[in-house]
Order: structure tokens, then sequence, then C-alpha cells
């Protein structure tokens, strides 16, 4: 693959298209170049000129090579004219382009505006006679294949150039995975400054009524979710719940189902999640559960959200007996890792977020494990306030993207647990139990963190890995922050919550281990002593 753009601009005549891609050039320091000036020099006339003498037909096939050509041959922001994706070989070297990974931008201005500045540029050919009357007309052609053909959308209404320009800038630089199973609604996680600008986009305009879950530390992000779904129509209906594992409980959930039905939710309303994992699996499990199933959508706030608990679709509450026993598989409509959100986080929750993406990289990704390697101390020092912009936030944005892709590629082939998604739940076998018998305190990375060193410690013990990658896990872990130890319970305590596990069939222990890195592997009611010396070696 040669060069190509970093975005295409396509939209309606004086949508701004040439303005607001100038200022998105400068803002990412890239070269702009509009493909009308392109043709203009191609042609060696004015295009209103070549129009009058050679016809629109001619003019079309002029466009199309010249727009081909550039997308195979320019390396910055590229904006087309209003009819060019009416064609249908741009249509389809675009929808190439985006195969590429390329983003094409629909930039969706206010009509009113765009129809003043169109009229006002002057030499627009289609515009001849009735410009306002044409312009509409043009519009209703135009709007739904610009629609079709884009993969980023790009509202703008009222908006400066330059504050049209930073909300282009973000929905460009996202990372998106699509997740897709035979058996689940396909959705995508996007990831990056900005996210949760796509609630309304995703929602859709069925639901009349939006109840928004949240905690209070998280109160200056559910009132930015809480201005993006007014501005996007919906009634709001604010429900605050309890912060971490305390709102995970049935008398939560029951309050807001009591909630849901005084204030007339039906099947066609929506549920969006605001918060860390615990608030996206209760606004998961609600949606799941009320009149059988209705739309969700999470925006989770924390990097262990981000990775783990918002994607997925595991939707669950905790009960005396255990973490998650009460729940449900049920897929959101969309995850938005919006990483503004990180830079309210404190550091010690940005680092027990480690531990689930480095278990990623232990199970599926190599990668990941070498780039918190090269980047361990930068990681460990995470400052909220210097976080964006910095050279650490693509780092991050990088290991979101990869371990939401292992996380895709176990939950796309097997939702419902029955086996390979089980590999995800490396280390989860002890780190349940730890945060059982801490009663939560312990956050569910650390607590991850610790499990996958026992579970190595167990692997090696059997002879499915050798003492070096032992170490490995220990030494990586310490490196980030996270803890490589516990001893707050006796083994009995362990081994029983152990019995208790999802995994466990009958009285017998079932363990994720790995027999290489990259290579999980079940293990099946291992000896006794197997299980009980490899707790001994993770105890302080």
């Amino acid at each position: 693959m040669g060069r190509q753009p970093v975005a295409v601009i396509i939209g309606m005549m004086g949508a701004g298209k040439t303005r607001v891609g100038k200022e998105v050039a400068q803002l990412m320091g890239l070269p702009f170049a509009d493909a009308d000036v392109e043709i203009e020099h191609e042609v060696g006339m004015r295009i209103p000129d070549y129009f009058q003498r050679y016809g629109e037909p001619s003019f079309r096939q002029v466009e199309s090579d010249v727009i081909n050509d550039m997308l195979h041959d320019f390396d910055g922001i590229f904006a087309l004219g209003g009819g060019a994706p009416m064609t249908r070989s741009v249509r389809d070297g675009l929808a190439d382009y985006i195969k590429d990974g390329g983003k094409v931008v629909y930039l969706m201005a206010d009509p009113r505006e765009a129809m003043e500045r169109a009229n006002r540029g002057g030499g627009r050919p289609m515009l001849d006679g009735d410009a306002n009357a044409r312009w509409k007309k043009l519009y209703r052609q135009r709007d739904p294949v610009y629609y079709r053909v884009a993969n980023v959308h790009v509202e703008t209404y009222g908006q400066t150039p330059l504050a049209a320009a930073r909300k282009m800038k973000d929905m460009i630089e996202e990372r998106t995975v699509h997740v897709t199973g035979t058996t689940i609604e396909d959705y995508d996680v996007r990831i990056g400054e900005g996210a949760m600008n796509h609630l309304a986009e995703t929602l859709g305009d069925k639901p009349v009524r939006v109840a928004l879950i949240h905690t209070q530390p998280v109160q200056r992000h559910s009132d930015r979710a809480r201005t993006l779904l007014r501005k996007g129509g919906y009634e709001v209906h604010d429900i605050l719940i309890p912060d971490a594992e305390a709102g995970k409980a049935i008398d939560v959930a029951n309050g807001i189902w009591q909630r849901l039905g005084d204030e007339g939710f039906t099947r066609s309303d929506a549920i969006v999640g605001v918060g860390g994992g615990a608030a996206t699996d209760l606004a998961g499990f609600v949606a799941a559960t009320w009149m059988r199933g209705i739309r969700y959508v999470n925006c989770p706030t924390s990097l262990l959200a981000m990775v783990d608990a918002s994607t997925g679709g595991k939707t669950g509450i905790n009960t005396p007996q255990g973490k998650n026993l009460v729940g449900s598989f049920y897929t959101p409509a969309g995850v938005f890792a919006d990483l503004r959100t990180l830079a309210s986080l404190p550091n010690d929750i940005f680092i027990e977020g480690l531990g689930e993406v480095a278990k990623s990289g232990f199970i599926r990704d190599p990668e990941i494990l070498r780039i918190l390697e090269s980047h361990a101390a930068d990681l460990r020092a995470f400052d909220p306030e210097t976080f964006l912009g910095s050279g650490l936030e693509d780092v991050v944005a990088e290991l979101i993207e990869r371990t939401v892709r292992v996380k895709a590629y176990h939950v796309s082939a097997d939702l419902k647990e029955a086996g390979l998604r089980e590999f995800l739940n490396y280390g989860h076998t002890l780190a349940h139990a730890i945060e059982k018998l801490e009663h939560f305190r312990w956050r569910h990375g650390n607590a991850v963190a610790v499990g996958c060193v026992y579970a190595a410690e167990l692997a090696h013990l059997l002879g499915y890995i050798d003492q070096d990658l032992v170490d490995y896990h220990r030494s990586l872990l310490d490196s980030l922050g996270l803890p490589t130890s516990w001893d707050g319970a006796s083994f009995d305590e362990v081994l029983a919550l152990m019995h208790r596990d999802k995994k466990a069939r009958g009285n017998k222990l079932r363990f994720v281990v790995l027999d290489r890195i990259g290579h999980p592997v079940h293990l099946d009611d291992p000896p006794a002593d197997a299980v009980r010396e490899a707790f001994e070696r993770i105890r302080k």
C-alpha cells in the first residue's frame, strides 16, 4: 500500500470542508488538499468554465480520476467536492480506502448555515438558477449517500471552524475495534478523546427516554453525557448508584427497576452506563433484564473498565456468596472509551487497570507485553494532569485497543463462555477469591495480577512452563506497580471460594494456565498438593 490520506472530508456545498479541513491539517501538522483545486490544475481552467464547455459527465470523470489518484498518493487531509461521492467510481475508491484503515468524514453542518455560505461563495455550477431550491434538492439526494459512505460523522452545528476542526481531529484520531460474531449484534468500541460524542449517533432515534446510570466520583463525565443526550433530543433520567462493588447489588438493581417502571420506560428506550467496571456491569445487567432486554451503551471512565468490564457483554451483580454469580450475557450497542475521562483518574486506579492489560498480553498478544516493558516507568508514574497530549496518551490508546481486540477475539467466538472465552479468566480463579475475602477492598486489576502469578506458579509446578516465565510474570507486573503476592486468608478459605468459581465443574477445580506466552490451556482437576503449593508461593 502506498501513501494515503489521513482523512477524506465529504459534505454539502457550504459545509466548510475547505475551511475546517485546513484548520484540522494545521492542528495535526499535515498538508491539506482540495479536490476542486487539484482538478483545476489538471484541466488548466476553472471548474465553472470546464462545466460550461464540456458538461457535467466529463467533469465527473476527471474528478473521479483525480480523487482516486490522490487516495493512493497523498498523506494529509483531503477535501472532496460536494458531488464527488455521488459518482460510483469515487464511492468504490472511498470504500477501498476505508478497508485500508482510512477515515471518510461526513462534515454535517447546519443546512441553513451551509446554504448561506454556498450562496455567498458563488462559482458553483450545481446551484445555477434558484440556488436555495437547488441546494435543498441536492441535500435530499446526497445526505443519505454521504451518511452511508462515511465512517466518521462530525456534526458542527453552530461551531466555529476551529471548534469544528478540534472535534474532527479527535474523531479522526480515534481507534475503533469492531466486535462481531455469529451470536451477537455487531458493535464498535471507540477509543480516543471525545469518543463519547458518538452517544446519540449510536442510540439512534427510537429511544425517547434514556436512563443515565452513574456514580458520584464520575459526576463531571456523567454531566457531559447528560448534555450530549439532551442535545440529541432524549429525555434523560438521572440514576445515581453507590460507587465500586457496592453498586453491584440486587437492592440497587431493584431500585432502578422500580424507577424504570414508575417513569414509563418501554422496550424502545435505552440505558447509558457511565463509570468504572462496577457501574457498567450494573447498567448492562439492568438493560438485559428490563423487558427482557433494551438498548444500552457503556461509557467506561477507568482504564480497567475500558479494557475489561465494559466490553464483551458480560453483565452481572454480586451476591453474599460471590462475585458476578448472577448475571446475563448481553452485548451493548456501543462502547466509548473516552480518553478524557482518564485525566481525572488517580494513579493507583490507573495502575490497577494494567493488571487486565498484562493478562491479555500473556494469553494472546505478546506485543502488549513488549509495550508494557518499554514504557513501564512512564505508566507507573501516570499523572492525570499531564496525561492528555503527552506521548503516553498514544501508548495507552494502543494498549486499550490491543487489549479490546484480545477480548473481542474471544467474545466473538464464544459469547456465553462455553470454552474459548474462559481463557479471558487467566488469573481470575484466585483473583475473585481474593476480592471476596478482602470484602472488595482489593481492586480487581490488582487481584488479577496476583492471580496471574499464582496461575504461573501452578503451571510451573505441573511442568507446563519453566521458571523463567514465572519470574517474568513477577518482574513485569512489579515494574508496573502491581502486586504479585497476597496473604490475606488461609488456603482452606481460598480453596472453598475457588470451588465456587464459574469455571469449576461439579466438585472439580478448573484453571486457565499457560503452556507458553500467547497460548492458554485449560487445567482440569489439578493435584491438590500443587494447588496448595502454588498458593504458598504467592504468600507474602
